[in-house]
């Protein structure tokens, strides 16, 4: 084994005359890459001399395909956060491993902003292996303090965090990513804890999650961009990005997507192709095999950064810089991107903050949810490919693809499949949490959820959900067994919560993220997370000798019981031969049995 491990790593370290021969690689390019298409955009001229005092590392590199370390990273803010007043550096929360998190903010409003201007809040490394927006960043901020780039903090404020998974970024080695051309030196793609931050908007696990929704509610951004760098398959665009409703697709914010789609989208390409760079939808292929079957959305989940900002209606965009070209020409197009995006805040923030509010207000009594992909193709939309050829290989036994690196001269028409719901959800009034589940409530708050905490018992007339036919996942999911239910009988009870129970009612701006966290049938809930395993048990049981003379009795004293108990003999002839089963039928229609056996602790308030 270790023998294999040392020829695969001589392979990936192989001189520069196994990779293609194509200007731009790096002399670190893993070989065994697809080769990238020549490019040398325009944007290249943001780029400062090595001798510059005020040059990134990246900058500095030589092949342009170095990031900085988290304590370098640091190091040159706080020496750029020293040199300029308009930048200054906010820690806003700690990793699992005590390391500080941090953001860089840009302004000229000191610690308190002026409310009426818009703020861009951009995110780097949820996933530090896919870290250009760090880079971009320096490269940008660098430029506003010391390079006449100061006027974009006239209107506008900008907040950048460089690293939010801190420790996975230090977890850094040059086999972190085969997928990606560069940097040569990558983060990991999970935390500490082994948890993938991009899984945890709604259920709110980890502390980098928790930090940076603190982050958002303190400074209540504008407009929130989540900087990424895909896998899958290749094509011409360097920079894709994409967001709930793009195109009139279903969103929870419809009119923030249409200012995305019809002002923001629009501005974005013409920055970006002006540089040089090929900006493109965020899709994903439906078939590893065949490249031309069509195209995805990827899914609307509440779990992506993406999902959750269209249900919390906080204008979320997420990027996916593409994976197989060179980390020089993402950070260069996400550099553009964000400074156009502070460009186009600047003058038409009050129309996306008109559509905000608007999207705020809406309280839908029914909320679609747990999105698959439509069977049929939404629409077809034109597509810019790479050239391709399939082959036999002799390690999977089968046909592969090779990418070839050159821009296909035809544009293909591909097949966009769109999402749908598979559920609709009615909104309570309010929900009820009791006292003992601290847990779910520390949840809650941690997102700003509005609730009302009692001080006093208070019995209330609610409908509680009996879980009919719940199923454990077979395998772990982010730290998590899953639990799925797709029938629920709900029972009204009269039910006395506790001191320290909550309220929490749905007419709030996050109504539609309280619904989706509490509802058991939604596939977001903290529910479907396995969070409430404790419903799944039976507590007490009875014995044989015990429940079969009191079965004969109930028998004979109820002829309606007798009668359906003998029909579901002749309908199920496996209940019929189950001894075992028949005893528990009659059990559970006796007073001994666990009322709350597979009732939910959640209660609705209708």
């Amino acid at each position: 084994m270790r023998t294999s491990l040392m020829i695969a790593a001589a392979l990936l370290f192989a001189s520069p005359a196994m990779s293609q021969s194509v200007s731009n690689v790096a002399p670190w390019d893993q070989p065994f890459l697809p080769p990238a298409p020549e490019w040398n955009g325009a944007s290249r001229s943001l780029l400062r001399d090595a001798s510059d005092r005020w040059v990134t590392p990246f900058e500095a590199d030589a092949a342009r395909d170095f990031s900085p370390t988290y304590a370098d990273t640091r190091a040159w803010f706080d020496r750029l956060d020293a040199a300029s007043d308009l930048i200054r550096i906010e820690q806003f929360g700690v990793s699992p491993e005590n390391r500080p998190i941090y953001a860089v903010i840009a302004s000229r409003d000191g610690a308190t902003f002026d409310p009426s201007k818009p703020v861009l809040m951009v995110q780097a490394g949820i996933h530090p292996g896919e870290i250009d927006g760090k880079d971009a960043g320096m490269m940008l901020l660098r430029d506003i303090a010391f390079y006449g780039k100061d006027d974009l903090l006239d209107r506008v404020n900008l907040i950048l965090i460089p690293i939010l998974s801190v420790d996975g970024h230090e977890r850094a080695g040059a086999y972190s990513r085969p997928n990606q051309r560069g940097p040569r030196i990558q983060g990991w793609r999970n935390t500490a804890t082994n948890q993938n931050l991009n899984r945890d908007y709604l259920k709110m696990d980890q502390p980098e999650m928790r930090a940076v929704r603190g982050l958002i509610l303190k400074y209540r951004p504008d407009l929130y961009v989540d900087v990424h760098v895909t896998d899958g398959m290749d094509y011409q665009y360097d920079v894709t990005y994409g967001y709930n409703g793009e195109n009139g697709v279903w969103s929870r914010s419809p009119a923030t997507a249409r200012w995305l789609d019809d002002a923001f989208k629009p501005a974005m390409n013409a920055a970006l192709e002006a540089q040089g760079h090929i900006p493109g939808e965020l899709v994903f292929g439906v078939d590893d095999e065949n490249p031309r079957a069509g195209l995805s959305d990827g899914g609307l989940g509440e779990r992506f950064s993406n999902g959750w900002g269209s249900a919390a209606h906080v204008p979320t965009i997420l990027i996916e810089n593409h994976s197989l070209k060179p980390h020089e020409q993402r950070v260069l197009g996400t550099y553009v991107f964000i400074e156009q995006a502070l460009r186009h805040l600047a003058t038409d923030g009050a129309a996306l903050r008109a559509a905000v509010a608007a999207d705020s207000a809406l309280r839908p009594a029914e909320i679609p949810t747990n999105f698959v992909a439509v069977d049929t193709p939404t629409y077809i939309r034109a597509f810019k490919g790479i050239t391709y050829e399939t082959y036999d290989s002799p390690a999977s036994g089968r046909r592969e693809i090779r990418w070839l690196g050159q821009p296909d001269p035809e544009i293909w028409q591909m097949p966009f499949f769109g999402s749908r719901p598979t559920l609709t959800l009615q909104r309570p009034e309010a929900y009820w949490v009791p006292a003992h589940r601290a847990d779910i409530i520390e949840r809650l708050r941690a997102h700003g959820i509005e609730m009302e905490a009692l001080d006093a018992p208070r019995t209330v007339s609610v409908e509680m959900l009996r879980l009919d036919d719940p199923k454990l996942a077979t395998r772990a999911n982010e730290g998590h067994v899953g639990v799925t239910v797709t029938s629920v009988t709900p029972e009204r009870r009269e039910w006395t919560f506790q001191p320290g129970s909550v309220r929490v009612p749905t007419d709030q701006v996050l109504g539609d993220v309280v619904v989706l966290m509490l509802e058991p049938q939604s596939s977001e809930s903290l529910f479907a997370w396995g969070l409430f395993p404790e419903v799944l048990s039976r507590v007490e049981y009875i014995e044989g000798y015990a429940i079969a003379p009191l079965a004969e009795r109930m028998m004979a004293a109820d002829p309606a019981l007798k009668a359906e108990f003998e029909a579901k003999l002749a309908a199920e002839p496996d209940f019929a031969a189950n001894g075992d089963a028949r005893l528990q039928w009659f059990y559970e229609r006796t007073p001994f049995y666990d009322d709350r056996y597979r009732l939910y602790p959640v209660a609705r308030e209708n």
